[in-house]
């Protein structure tokens, strides 16, 4: 979230100093602000502080992707589809279908971040040309914020989008057998919920479809919180205001809020990445997690990324190895070519 918002403001106190201390860094032959290259397979390589990726961005050494990335022809885009009502709000996705499906195909739903209170399912855009281009028809949701509805009205709206993606597979031209959620940060803790409390009837809501299963196949979590009974977790603004409970009155909340709660053996394949130097949600959640998945012998893929921050994916390189994990961990688990 600090990393994301840094780079929308463009923080002018680091504009005006970096003439200077880019002089500095030119006499000491500075290796942290060279050009991070992308290998294919190889993790890129990062940096020693968030200070130097700032700086790097500020001088365009660390290109950031295109967020409004061009939709070709061969994608068809459907905008605002209502998936499911959370009270009185209507709830929306954007949908991304390959044109010319031959057969049912596998579907991925992106879940945006913002810490439970902002963001918008537009954010992910990108991500969703990218793999509508792969051949898979791609969903980006909304979801009901904190302020217009708290814990656990996310997690409800974003079982439900998975309902509705199942219940009408057949005329989207999608497997209902090979479902996938994505999502980063507050989307991943997203993601998670769904990928590992589907068997949990108290957090299905009523938006819609309650028939339905909203089981997925394979859970993708970039930098997203798992554990909020941590001494951090239970004291952050963000994770208080989304639960609107102080630990101390409502511990039991916090705990049914976490998705390290109901990691169990049958839970999906699972593909975990996190950067080291994130700020806002700590390495060691990511550890947690990928320890517990290992624990209960779920398959799991754990790329922890040295020298990244959160949203780490917005700069270019890291998101060519987070599009090149995330294809070859769904192709694996979900055969697209099946």
């Amino acid at each position: 979230m600090k990393f994301l918002s840094f780079v929308k403001r463009r923080s002018l106190r680091i504009l005006l100093i970096a003439p200077c201390v880019l002089l500095v860094f030119g006499m000491i032959g500075l290796w942290g602000l060279q050009p991070r290259k992308g290998y294919g397979e190889t993790p890129p390589a990062g940096y020693s502080s968030v200070e130097l990726i700032k700086l790097a961005i500020i001088t365009k050494q660390l290109p950031l992707i295109d967020l409004k990335l061009t939709v070709p022809e061969s994608i068809e885009v459907k905008k605002g589809i209502e998936y499911g009502r959370g009270g009185e709000t209507s709830l929306k996705l954007d949908l991304y279908t390959p044109r010319n499906l031959s057969s049912p195909t596998p579907c991925l739903i992106f879940i945006h971040g913002g810490g439970w209170k902002s963001g918008q399912r537009e954010d992910y855009h990108f991500y969703c040309v990218k793999f509508a281009k792969m051949g898979y028809v791609v969903a980006t949701i909304s979801y009901r914020l904190r302020d217009v509805a708290p814990y656990p009205a996310a997690v409800e709206d974003s079982k439900c989008a998975v309902r509705w993606i199942r219940a009408h597979a057949n005329e989207l031209k999608i497997d209902p057998d090979r479902i996938a959620v994505i999502g980063g940060s507050a989307g991943g803790y997203l993601a998670m919920m769904v990928g590992y409390s589907s068997d949990h009837k108290e957090l299905e809501g009523n938006g819609g479809n309650p028939e339905v299963s909203s089981r997925v196949q394979a859970v993708v979590d970039l930098y997203g919180p798992v554990d909020l009974t941590t001494e951090y977790a239970r004291n952050h603004g963000l994770v208080t205001g989304f639960l609107k409970q102080s630990y101390e009155k409502a511990p039991e909340i916090y705990k049914q809020a976490s998705p390290l709660t109901y990691v169990t053996k049958d839970d999906p394949p699972t593909l975990i990445l996190h950067g080291t130097l994130d700020e806002l949600v700590p390495i060691s959640q990511a550890d947690r997690l990928a320890a517990a998945l290992k624990q209960q012998k779920v398959p799991v893929q754990y790329e922890r990324l040295e020298g990244w921050p959160h949203t780490m994916d917005l700069a270019q390189v890291v998101n060519d190895y987070c599009v090149l994990q995330i294809s070859k961990f769904l192709e694996l688990h979900l055969n697209p070519s099946k």
